[in-house]
Protein backbone atom coordinates (compact mmCIF):
# COMPACT_ATOMS: atom_id res chain seq x y z
CA UNK A 1 0.00 0.00 0.00
CA UNK A 2 1.02 3.45 -0.78
CA UNK A 3 3.08 5.82 1.88
CA UNK A 4 0.61 8.38 1.63
CA UNK A 5 -2.59 6.21 2.27
CA UNK A 6 -1.19 4.30 5.49
CA UNK A 7 -1.91 7.47 8.02
CA UNK A 8 -5.71 7.28 7.08
CA UNK A 9 -4.95 3.16 7.14
CA UNK A 10 -3.92 3.51 10.56
CA UNK A 11 -6.20 5.81 12.07
CA UNK A 12 -8.96 3.15 10.66
CA UNK A 13 -7.53 0.77 12.19
CA UNK A 14 -7.71 2.24 15.30
CA UNK A 15 -11.25 3.10 15.36
CA UNK A 16 -11.61 0.08 14.43
CA UNK A 17 -10.43 -1.78 17.20
CA UNK A 18 -11.33 0.72 19.74
CA UNK A 19 -15.16 0.51 18.91
CA UNK A 20 -14.47 -3.66 18.89
CA UNK A 21 -13.17 -3.36 22.27
CA UNK A 22 -15.79 -1.02 23.49
CA UNK A 23 -18.74 -4.12 22.15
CA UNK A 24 -16.87 -6.62 24.15
CA UNK A 25 -16.31 -5.12 27.16
CA UNK A 26 -20.12 -3.90 26.65
CA UNK A 27 -21.11 -7.82 25.90
CA UNK A 28 -19.12 -8.72 29.23
CA UNK A 29 -20.65 -5.96 31.26
CA UNK A 30 -24.06 -7.39 29.98
CA UNK A 31 -23.63 -10.93 30.85
CA UNK A 32 -21.90 -9.97 34.35
CA UNK A 33 -25.18 -8.09 35.40
CA UNK A 34 -27.36 -10.35 33.94
CA UNK A 35 -25.83 -13.28 36.43
CA UNK A 36 -25.86 -10.66 39.56
CA UNK A 37 -29.72 -9.89 38.72
CA UNK A 38 -30.42 -14.05 38.55
CA UNK A 39 -28.02 -14.16 41.69
CA UNK A 40 -30.22 -11.67 43.17
CA UNK A 41 -33.67 -13.36 42.28
CA UNK A 42 -32.21 -16.70 43.88
CA UNK A 43 -31.25 -15.32 46.59
CA UNK A 44 -34.37 -13.28 46.82
CA UNK A 45 -36.78 -16.01 46.35
CA UNK A 46 -35.17 -18.47 48.89
CA UNK A 47 -35.46 -15.90 51.52
CA UNK A 48 -38.93 -15.39 50.46
CA UNK A 49 -39.76 -19.70 50.27
CA UNK A 50 -38.49 -19.91 53.87
CA UNK A 51 -41.30 -18.84 55.54
CA UNK A 52 -43.25 -21.11 53.78
CA UNK A 53 -41.77 -24.37 54.20
CA UNK A 54 -43.44 -26.42 57.12
CA UNK A 55 -41.09 -29.78 56.09
CA UNK A 56 -37.40 -30.23 55.70
CA UNK A 57 -38.57 -32.51 52.58
CA UNK A 58 -40.00 -29.57 51.65
CA UNK A 59 -37.70 -27.33 51.92
CA UNK A 60 -34.95 -29.83 50.47
CA UNK A 61 -37.45 -30.21 47.41
CA UNK A 62 -38.01 -26.13 47.02
CA UNK A 63 -34.17 -25.47 47.16
CA UNK A 64 -33.20 -27.58 44.14
CA UNK A 65 -36.09 -26.38 42.07
CA UNK A 66 -34.86 -22.46 42.65
CA UNK A 67 -31.02 -23.92 42.28
CA UNK A 68 -32.11 -25.77 38.82
CA UNK A 69 -33.99 -22.56 37.64
CA UNK A 70 -30.76 -20.31 38.66
CA UNK A 71 -28.40 -22.99 36.85
CA UNK A 72 -30.59 -23.27 33.90
CA UNK A 73 -30.75 -19.03 33.84
CA UNK A 74 -26.68 -18.91 34.19
CA UNK A 75 -26.38 -21.18 31.12
CA UNK A 76 -28.82 -19.53 29.09
CA UNK A 77 -26.50 -16.33 29.30
CA UNK A 78 -23.51 -17.80 28.93
CA UNK A 79 -25.24 -19.60 26.03
CA UNK A 80 -26.44 -16.44 24.23
CA UNK A 81 -23.26 -14.65 25.27
CA UNK A 82 -21.09 -16.90 23.61
CA UNK A 83 -23.27 -16.77 20.39
CA UNK A 84 -23.69 -13.17 20.47
CA UNK A 85 -19.18 -13.17 21.22
CA UNK A 86 -18.74 -15.20 17.71
CA UNK A 87 -21.48 -13.28 15.66
CA UNK A 88 -19.58 -10.29 16.77
CA UNK A 89 -16.56 -11.34 15.74
CA UNK A 90 -17.50 -12.47 12.82
CA UNK A 91 -19.00 -9.77 11.97
CA UNK A 92 -15.84 -7.47 12.90
CA UNK A 93 -13.48 -9.68 11.01
CA UNK A 94 -15.47 -9.35 8.00
CA UNK A 95 -16.15 -5.60 8.03
CA UNK A 96 -12.19 -5.45 8.60
CA UNK A 97 -11.43 -7.35 5.52
CA UNK A 98 -13.82 -5.24 3.48
CA UNK A 99 -12.30 -2.25 4.66
CA UNK A 100 -8.76 -2.95 4.35
CA UNK A 101 -9.88 -4.48 0.29
CA UNK A 102 -12.04 -1.04 -0.39
CA UNK A 103 -9.10 0.57 0.53
CA UNK A 104 -6.56 -1.53 -1.70
CA UNK A 105 -8.98 -1.03 -4.58
CA UNK A 106 -9.05 2.42 -4.10
CA UNK A 107 -5.14 3.13 -3.98
CA UNK A 108 -4.73 0.74 -7.00
CA UNK A 109 -7.61 2.27 -8.28
CA UNK A 110 -5.34 5.85 -8.03
CA UNK A 111 -1.97 4.69 -9.30
CA UNK A 112 -4.04 3.07 -12.88
CA UNK A 113 -5.07 6.59 -13.28
CA UNK A 114 -1.54 7.94 -12.81
CA UNK A 115 -0.62 5.11 -14.93
CA UNK A 116 -2.82 5.38 -17.43
CA UNK A 117 -1.98 9.03 -17.83
CA UNK A 118 1.42 8.29 -18.11
CA UNK A 119 0.99 5.70 -20.68
CA UNK A 120 -1.10 7.62 -22.78
CA UNK A 121 0.90 10.54 -22.42
CA UNK A 122 4.18 8.81 -23.62
CA UNK A 123 3.38 7.19 -26.92
CA UNK A 124 1.76 10.31 -27.59
CA UNK A 125 4.79 12.83 -27.18
CA UNK A 126 6.89 10.61 -28.56
CA UNK A 127 5.09 10.19 -32.31
CA UNK A 128 4.53 14.19 -32.24
CA UNK A 129 7.98 14.68 -31.70
CA UNK A 130 9.43 12.34 -34.00
CA UNK A 131 6.59 13.40 -37.06
CA UNK A 132 7.55 17.06 -36.18
CA UNK A 133 11.50 16.20 -36.39
CA UNK A 134 10.36 14.46 -39.83
CA UNK A 135 8.37 17.57 -41.12
CA UNK A 136 10.70 19.97 -39.95
CA UNK A 137 14.07 18.87 -40.97
CA UNK A 138 15.90 17.61 -44.10
CA UNK A 139 17.04 13.97 -42.51
CA UNK A 140 18.19 11.31 -44.80
CA UNK A 141 16.26 8.54 -45.82
CA UNK A 142 17.39 6.13 -43.00
CA UNK A 143 16.79 8.51 -40.56
CA UNK A 144 13.48 9.01 -41.91
CA UNK A 145 12.36 5.21 -41.49
CA UNK A 146 14.08 4.70 -37.94
CA UNK A 147 11.58 7.77 -36.79
CA UNK A 148 8.44 6.58 -38.34
CA UNK A 149 9.36 2.98 -37.33
CA UNK A 150 9.63 4.20 -33.93
CA UNK A 151 6.44 5.91 -34.26
CA UNK A 152 4.34 3.02 -35.25
CA UNK A 153 5.93 1.03 -32.93
CA UNK A 154 4.49 4.00 -30.05
CA UNK A 155 1.02 3.89 -31.81
CA UNK A 156 0.70 -0.39 -31.37
CA UNK A 157 1.68 0.27 -27.95
CA UNK A 158 -1.10 3.13 -27.39
CA UNK A 159 -3.33 0.59 -29.25
CA UNK A 160 -2.48 -2.27 -27.22
CA UNK A 161 -3.43 -0.34 -23.94
CA UNK A 162 -6.50 1.26 -25.34
CA UNK A 163 -7.91 -2.29 -26.36
CA UNK A 164 -6.79 -3.57 -22.81
CA UNK A 165 -8.49 -0.65 -21.05
CA UNK A 166 -12.04 -0.97 -23.50
CA UNK A 167 -11.87 -5.34 -23.27
CA UNK A 168 -11.67 -4.60 -19.77
CA UNK A 169 -14.27 -2.62 -19.26
CA UNK A 170 -16.37 -4.71 -21.45
CA UNK A 171 -15.47 -7.61 -19.70
CA UNK A 172 -16.44 -6.94 -16.32
CA UNK A 173 -19.87 -5.49 -17.30
CA UNK A 174 -20.23 -8.92 -19.83
CA UNK A 175 -20.72 -6.41 -22.64
CA UNK A 176 -18.32 -8.94 -24.65
CA UNK A 177 -19.50 -12.21 -25.89
CA UNK A 178 -16.24 -14.20 -26.89
CA UNK A 179 -16.75 -16.08 -30.58
CA UNK A 180 -15.69 -19.91 -30.47
CA UNK A 181 -14.45 -21.08 -33.43
CA UNK A 182 -11.62 -23.95 -34.21
CA UNK A 183 -8.63 -22.07 -34.52
CA UNK A 184 -5.24 -23.27 -35.96
CA UNK A 185 -3.10 -21.90 -32.94
CA UNK A 186 0.36 -22.62 -33.87
CA UNK A 187 -0.30 -19.90 -36.52
CA UNK A 188 -1.67 -17.90 -34.27
CA UNK A 189 0.92 -18.06 -31.93
CA UNK A 190 3.63 -17.86 -34.66
CA UNK A 191 2.15 -14.84 -35.82
CA UNK A 192 2.13 -12.68 -32.28
CA UNK A 193 5.75 -13.85 -31.77
CA UNK A 194 6.80 -12.37 -35.35
CA UNK A 195 4.58 -9.33 -34.69
CA UNK A 196 6.23 -9.15 -31.29
CA UNK A 197 9.46 -9.33 -32.74
CA UNK A 198 8.85 -6.55 -35.41
CA UNK A 199 8.50 -4.10 -32.81
CA UNK A 200 11.26 -5.12 -30.26
CA UNK A 201 13.69 -6.64 -32.67
CA UNK A 202 17.20 -6.16 -29.96
CA UNK A 203 14.90 -8.41 -27.78
CA UNK A 204 16.13 -12.21 -27.66
CA UNK A 205 12.90 -13.97 -28.35
CA UNK A 206 13.27 -17.68 -28.48
CA UNK A 207 10.17 -19.91 -29.89
CA UNK A 208 9.45 -23.13 -29.65
CA UNK A 209 6.04 -23.94 -31.14
CA UNK A 210 4.26 -27.45 -32.21
CA UNK A 211 2.87 -27.60 -35.40
CA UNK A 212 -0.42 -28.36 -35.98
CA UNK A 213 -2.44 -27.46 -32.65
CA UNK A 214 -5.77 -26.31 -32.61
CA UNK A 215 -8.08 -24.50 -29.86
CA UNK A 216 -11.69 -23.84 -29.94
CA UNK A 217 -11.97 -19.80 -28.66
CA UNK A 218 -11.92 -16.18 -29.92
CA UNK A 219 -8.62 -15.23 -31.84
CA UNK A 220 -8.60 -11.64 -31.03
CA UNK A 221 -8.81 -12.65 -27.15
CA UNK A 222 -6.12 -15.30 -27.67
CA UNK A 223 -3.48 -13.06 -29.57
CA UNK A 224 -4.05 -10.42 -26.52
CA UNK A 225 -3.39 -12.95 -24.49
CA UNK A 226 -0.09 -13.81 -25.52
CA UNK A 227 0.72 -10.65 -26.43
CA UNK A 228 0.12 -9.20 -22.87
CA UNK A 229 2.43 -11.69 -21.31
CA UNK A 230 5.05 -11.52 -24.14
CA UNK A 231 4.85 -7.57 -23.34
CA UNK A 232 5.40 -8.56 -19.57
CA UNK A 233 7.92 -10.45 -19.61
CA UNK A 234 9.29 -7.71 -22.16
CA UNK A 235 9.03 -5.19 -19.32
CA UNK A 236 10.68 -6.74 -16.43
CA UNK A 237 13.37 -8.59 -18.22
CA UNK A 238 16.95 -7.10 -18.75
CA UNK A 239 17.91 -5.91 -21.94
CA UNK A 240 20.23 -8.49 -22.09
CA UNK A 241 17.92 -11.63 -20.90
CA UNK A 242 16.06 -13.74 -23.35
CA UNK A 243 12.40 -14.80 -23.45
CA UNK A 244 11.35 -18.02 -24.48
CA UNK A 245 7.53 -18.60 -26.02
CA UNK A 246 6.51 -22.32 -26.04
CA UNK A 247 3.77 -24.18 -27.60
CA UNK A 248 3.21 -27.90 -27.57
CA UNK A 249 0.54 -30.37 -26.94
CA UNK A 250 0.13 -32.21 -24.26
CA UNK A 251 -2.02 -35.33 -22.99
CA UNK A 252 -4.36 -32.88 -21.57
CA UNK A 253 -3.89 -30.45 -23.76
CA UNK A 254 -2.18 -27.26 -25.24
CA UNK A 255 0.47 -25.96 -23.24
CA UNK A 256 1.37 -22.20 -23.86
CA UNK A 257 4.18 -20.28 -22.06
CA UNK A 258 6.13 -17.65 -21.49
CA UNK A 259 9.14 -17.45 -19.61
CA UNK A 260 11.62 -14.24 -18.95
CA UNK A 261 14.30 -13.80 -17.09
CA UNK A 262 13.36 -10.65 -15.12
CA UNK A 263 13.50 -10.43 -11.27
CA UNK A 264 10.90 -12.67 -10.47
CA UNK A 265 7.55 -12.53 -8.52
CA UNK A 266 7.89 -13.03 -4.77
CA UNK A 267 5.10 -16.16 -3.18
CA UNK A 268 2.83 -13.60 -1.42
CA UNK A 269 2.12 -11.77 -4.23
CA UNK A 270 1.92 -14.75 -7.40
CA UNK A 271 -1.62 -14.91 -6.73
CA UNK A 272 -2.84 -11.28 -6.39
CA UNK A 273 -0.56 -10.50 -9.80
CA UNK A 274 -3.69 -11.47 -11.62
CA UNK A 275 -5.94 -9.17 -9.59
CA UNK A 276 -7.22 -5.93 -11.37
CA UNK A 277 -5.21 -2.43 -11.04
CA UNK A 278 -2.41 -4.71 -9.10
CA UNK A 279 1.03 -3.15 -9.42
CA UNK A 280 3.79 -3.56 -6.49
CA UNK A 281 4.71 0.01 -5.14
CA UNK A 282 3.31 3.77 -5.49
CA UNK A 283 3.06 5.03 -9.32
CA UNK A 284 4.90 8.23 -8.00
CA UNK A 285 8.07 6.08 -7.74
CA UNK A 286 7.97 3.05 -9.80
CA UNK A 287 10.23 2.65 -13.15
CA UNK A 288 8.51 0.24 -15.19
CA UNK A 289 5.38 1.01 -17.32
CA UNK A 290 2.03 -0.81 -16.83
CA UNK A 291 -1.25 -0.59 -15.87
CA UNK A 292 -2.03 -3.69 -14.03
CA UNK A 293 -4.60 -4.62 -16.30
CA UNK A 294 -2.69 -6.88 -18.66
CA UNK A 295 -2.19 -10.10 -16.13
CA UNK A 296 -5.87 -9.26 -14.71
CA UNK A 297 -7.05 -9.76 -18.23
CA UNK A 298 -4.86 -12.67 -19.30
CA UNK A 299 -6.22 -14.61 -16.53
CA UNK A 300 -9.93 -13.52 -17.65
CA UNK A 301 -9.34 -14.59 -21.24
CA UNK A 302 -7.90 -18.00 -19.64
CA UNK A 303 -10.70 -18.27 -17.73
CA UNK A 304 -13.30 -17.65 -20.60
CA UNK A 305 -11.48 -20.08 -22.65
CA UNK A 306 -11.46 -22.84 -19.82
CA UNK A 307 -7.82 -23.01 -19.90
CA UNK A 308 -6.17 -22.11 -16.39
CA UNK A 309 -3.14 -19.48 -16.10
CA UNK A 310 -0.81 -19.73 -13.31
CA UNK A 311 2.83 -18.32 -12.68
CA UNK A 312 5.84 -20.74 -11.77
CA UNK A 313 9.54 -19.24 -10.91
CA UNK A 314 11.62 -19.83 -13.86
CA UNK A 315 15.43 -21.19 -13.16
CA UNK A 316 17.28 -19.76 -12.09
CA UNK A 317 15.48 -16.87 -12.25
CA UNK A 318 12.48 -15.04 -13.83
CA UNK A 319 9.23 -15.30 -13.86
CA UNK A 320 7.11 -18.56 -15.89
CA UNK A 321 3.29 -18.39 -16.89
CA UNK A 322 1.66 -21.21 -18.08
CA UNK A 323 -1.89 -21.44 -19.96
CA UNK A 324 -3.11 -24.90 -19.50
CA UNK A 325 -6.42 -25.04 -22.55
CA UNK A 326 -8.65 -28.28 -22.54
CA UNK A 327 -8.39 -30.76 -25.47
CA UNK A 328 -10.64 -29.75 -27.90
Amino acid sequence: MDSASRPQTRLVTIVFWVLLSYIIVALAWWFLSLERQNREIYDLKVWASAPLVQEPEQGSAVSKALKAQYERNTRKYIYEGVTFFILILFGAAYIYRLVRRQFRLQQQQQNFVMAITHELKTPLSVARLNLETVQKRQLPEEKQQRLLSATLQETLRLDTLINNVLLSSQLDAHAYTPTREELDFSGLVRDVVSAFRERNPARDLQASIGEGIEVDGDPLLLQLLLSNLLENANKYSPREGSIQCVLEDTPKGPLLQVRDEGPGIVDEEKKRVFEKFYRVGSEQTRRSKGTGLGLYICSRIARAHGATLALTDNAPQGATFTARFKKS
